[in-house]
């Protein structure tokens, strides 16, 4: 099972313009954003914080951005 960030991603450049200016801000590097927004690893719970203190992402809509399972057309 893998995790939907479609939403994370498009609030990331609403509110930043570019993933490397958020990257910045959370203090993390580019390709390690990519590897998280790409489910190639997992963020965690600090990264999250994070985040949603950047994005200003209320606490009710965490799971929307970080929880979302993909759908897997067959």
């Amino acid at each position: 099972m893998g995790f939907d960030f479609s939403d994370l991603n498009g609030l990331i450049v609403a509110k930043y313009r570019t993933r490397k200016q958020f990257a910045i801000a959370a203090n993390m590097s580019t390709g390690s954003l990519s590897m998280k927004l790409n489910g190639k690893t997992p963020w965690t719970s600090n990264e999250i914080v994070t985040a949603q203190t950047l994005l200003g992402i209320p606490p009710e809509e965490i799971c929307r951005y970080f929880f979302t399972t993909k759908v897997h057309n067959l």
